[in-house]
């Protein structure tokens, strides 16, 4: 999931790394950078589940309420095999300056569970969402923490999560998670945030290169629900899918894939074949099998990560060849890799995780909104919304990075430690308290 066996032990110290690197183009006081280092609560639980056949299994848990300064902590829900405190702490300190990059009143968080949930019935995996949810109730809730889907949970999830949190607390109150069904208080438009998000900034570098899209090439590792509708509306503006993959391997096709066919038959089946369907007529079409580490390497203009943590190492940097990478996921990029392609001479231009899939806890934000004012909101006054503060942001930090030097990762770093820092600072550092004894 991180380092390609599984192994995610190390990607919290990574990430302080980065955090370090980058507090050197901010103005955030040595004190704020220091609370930003640990976060404010870790919770592990043991989650008993009933299964199918009458036995019982315990699952491992975790929920990270990373900072909440600038407001509640915000932040997924993944159910995955690898799942591990140092992950969760990593993603809840992005989460941290990702709602800081896009200037919305959140903090940061996480959660997990350590399941194949590809291996439970549709019971065993109710059971054991609601069960993660009694075991952390007492610290999530609309003012606290606030969960939302992550990796392989989704809507229905998020409905029996706040289902189970109701009856215990024995109110209603929709805005305690986040990417919920519709008819339980969820957005429209959440659905493909995360991906729509992507698709707008691609947007915006489209119009800064005067890029004419049928002539671009792109590629998405992992064709989850992110990767999905960002190449789905890329594709509908005409540009070239050449390259998709799942965790089982990936498909090429110079001539580029008809997505909408492609997403029909993995939604349906789980498998990723090349084919075209057309209303009752599905036919297979020429692709040759790649690998995900293949897919990485092809000479392409836009690489979308959309899978895991630790994709692009500095085994594998120097051979990127794309020129513009857009991570959909968190963390693709390691910080030794990043500092290959910055350095390599190629002009790669990486768009971070922090500012590219802020989409979907943007419209989060929406829908907390919604629930806490009872007003529901149109998909298009979302769309618009969303537009609005992804292209504001982007051309923001694109500015910062121009005019100081810095790639774009550094800029938006920079951007949220100063945003971050200002709210950390307003309730005092040693600068206030000393200067008031001198």
């Amino acid at each position: 999931m991180t380092d390609g066996n599984g192994n995610t032990d190390g990607i919290f110290e990574d990430a302080i790394r980065r955090l370090d690197l980058a507090a050197r183009y901010s103005k955030i006081d040595p004190e704020a950078l220091e609370r930003l280092k640990v976060p404010r609560a870790v919770l592990e639980v043991g989650i008993p589940v009933r299964m199918d056949d009458g036995s019982e299994k315990v699952f491992i848990g975790y929920r990270v309420r990373y900072n909440d300064t600038r407001g509640p902590a915000k932040g997924g829900i993944r159910f995955h095999p690898s799942v591990s405190v140092s992950e969760m702490k990593a993603l809840a300190m992005w989460m941290t300056l990702k709602t800081a990059v896009v200037d919305i009143p959140f903090g940061g968080g996480k959660g997990g569970v350590i399941v194949d949930p590809k291996a439970l019935s549709r019971l065993e995996l109710e059971r054991l969402s609601r069960g993660y949810m009694r075991a952390i109730a007492h610290v999530v809730g609309p003012d606290t923490d606030i969960p939302a889907p992550d990796v392989y949970t989704n809507a229905m999830i998020m409905g029996w999560m706040y289902d189970e949190y109701s009856r215990i607390s024995r109110t209603r109150e929709p805005a305690v998670i986040t990417g919920k069904p519709i008819p339980l208080g969820g957005s429209l438009g959440r659905e493909d945030a995360t991906g729509r998000g992507v698709y707008y900034v691609i947007k915006e570098i489209e119009r800064q290169r005067e890029w004419k899209p049928s002539e671009i090439t792109v590629a998405v590792q992992g064709f989850g629900n992110a990767g999905q509708h960002a190449v789905n509306l890329l594709f509908q503006d005409g540009y070239k899918i050449v390259a998709v993959s799942d965790s089982k391997g990936g498909i090429y096709r110079s001539e580029g894939f008809h997505i909408p066919s492609l997403m029909e038959v993995k939604n349906e089946s789980r498998k990723l074949e090349a084919v075209y369907c057309h209303e009752s007529v599905i036919e297979l079409v020429d692709a040759e099998r790649i690998t995900n580490e293949e897919l990485l390497e092809l000479d392409v203009d836009i690489l979308i990560p959309a899978a895991f943590e630790n994709q692009i190492t500095v085994e594998n940097a120097g051979r990127i060849r794309a020129r513009v990478i857009v991570e959909a996921a968190n963390g693709p990029i390691t910080t030794d890799a990043d500092e290959i392609l910055n350095n390599s001479g190629r002009e790669t231009v990486v768009v971070p995780d922090i500012l590219a899939n802020a989409g979907g806890v943007t419209v989060s934000y929406f829908e907390w909104v919604q629930n806490r004012s009872g007003y529901y909101w149109t998909e298009q006054m979302v769309h618009e919304r969303l537009h609005e503060i992804m292209t504001r942001e982007y051309l923001a930090i694109y500015d910062r990075a121009a005019e100081s030097g810095l790639d774009l990762r550094t800029a938006a770093y920079g951007q949220a430690l100063d945003r971050v820092g200002d709210a950390i600072e307003a309730t005092g550092t040693r600068q206030f308290f000393a200067g008031e004894e001198s």
